[in-house]
């Protein structure tokens, strides 16, 4: 689950990270009141989607201006200004894709004397099942950029569990940020600091880009991307409130409510496969054939009819999906209760595009009878090959 940067420093602040001030806006008419909470005399007005890039990003519409969706403001007058034009806009990042996504929030933030920008993150090491911190002194950068041209200056530190954060770990971050004195000792401090809140409410993935050092010598949290583990929310059900819905894919809101692994992607082939790693060779094998997956659906290995039913509906549902490939290879997952979860949904929402399906494994002859005596117009298919080439080609011949 993802949270807005000003929930997320919200997050770090009780665990002690240094913030900046900041006060969040819903209305246009909320931000002189917010700025005027603050010190000045700059102020940061700060799109707050599920997305990065948003610095560099480009808004659809005119009145919102060519600035980006992270501003500088040097008066309450333009704090205004900036509001108004942000809010209820469009902003595309490179992140977002070329829908960009609607600004309903903004982030009144205190102006930083800058003078150094680093970086910090923090994520799950699967190879070493540790929580790893990257550092680097290119901070405010894409790090992908970073670890693209200059590898060298992206360092790792990895965090034994059953001993925390030890005094190596903070001379190690001092060095790869090049911090000395004073400013050593407070990386020491922040490391451990981050690593609690990590830990404690169960984190992803945490960047802090760019961390910056001010003028007066102090280390401070910029910017802050958080995302939890959605398997341990309901350990932290103050974590699980922050979530904002309107932030995320409708679909895919709609499949969560039935434990299916659902992502929307921007194909015309909509797919529902059961187990991870087939529904991705599915996808894979839809492209070598000239289309493109529309979703990526796991409908997992124990699925009821009422499962299935609510799958097809979801995909269904998707106005670009021209056509539908339903690949199950059942062991714990039987092909009868796919089949009649296919045919219930396509009773209850019809069936407006061509549908492929390919069964194998456990009542694989059943699933198959009943979808040949449902009457359905469903185009059966003997192998995954076959099942692809199938639902491309009827996709294809349907586009004329």
């Amino acid at each position: 689950m993802n949270i807005h940067e000003y929930q997320a420093k919200a997050v770090l602040k009780s665990f002690g990270v240094p913030v900046s001030k900041g006060v969040p806006v819903v209305k246009a008419e909320e931000a002189e009141a917010a700025a005027r909470q603050l010190p000045g005399p700059l102020w940061v007005v700060k799109s707050q989607i599920h997305a990065g890039g948003r610095g560099k990003g480009k808004f659809k519409e005119a009145k919102a201006g060519d600035k980006g969706g992270v501003r500088l403001a040097k008066s309450v007058d333009e704090v205004k200004e900036f509001a108004e034009q942000m809010l209820g806009s469009t902003l595309v990042t490179i992140q977002t894709g070329p829908a960009g996504k609607q600004v309903n929030r903004l982030y009144i933030e205190d102006g930083s004397d800058i003078s150094r920008e680093l970086y910090l993150s923090a994520l799950v090491d699967r190879t070493t099942s540790r929580v790893s911190f990257v550092a680097s002194t290119e901070g405010g950068m894409d790090i992908e950029e970073v670890a693209h041209k200059t590898p060298e200056k992206l360092h790792t530190i990895s965090v034994d569990p059953a001993t925390g954060i030890m005094p190596h770990h903070g001379r190690a971050l001092a060095e790869a940020l090049d911090l000395q004195g004073d400013l050593a000792k407070s990386a020491a401090k922040l490391l451990g600091q981050l690593f609690t809140a990590f830990v404690s409410t169960d984190m992803e993935m945490l960047e802090i880009n760019p961390l910056i050092v001010t003028k007066s010598g102090e280390l401070r949290c910029l910017d802050a991307k958080v995302s939890f583990d959605n398997n341990a929310l309901f350990r932290h059900p103050d974590i699980a409130e922050l979530r904002d819905e309107t932030e995320e894919d409708a679909k895919e809101i709609e499949a969560s409510k039935y434990d299916l692994n659902y992502i929307t992607l921007d194909g015309t082939i909509g797919c529902m496969v059961n187990g991870a790693g087939l529904a991705m060779a599915t996808m894979d094998i839809i492209k070598l054939y000239g289309e493109a997956p529309a979703n990526f659906l796991d409908v997992g290995g124990g699925a009821t009819k009422e499962k299935v039913t609510a799958a097809f509906k979801i995909i269904t549902a998707d106005p670009n999906v021209k056509g539908i490939l339903v690949n199950i290879f059942g062991g714990i997952m039987r092909c009868d209760v796919i089949a009649e979860g296919v045919i219930a949904a396509v009773k209850d929402v019809g069936l407006q595009v061509p549908l492929v399906v390919r069964l194998e494994g456990t009542n694989v002859e059943l699933g198959k009878k009943i979808i040949r005596d449902s009457g359905l117009n469903v185009i059966p298919a003997d192998d995954l090959d076959d099942a692809a080439q199938k639902v491309v080609a009827a996709v294809k011949a349907a586009k004329g």
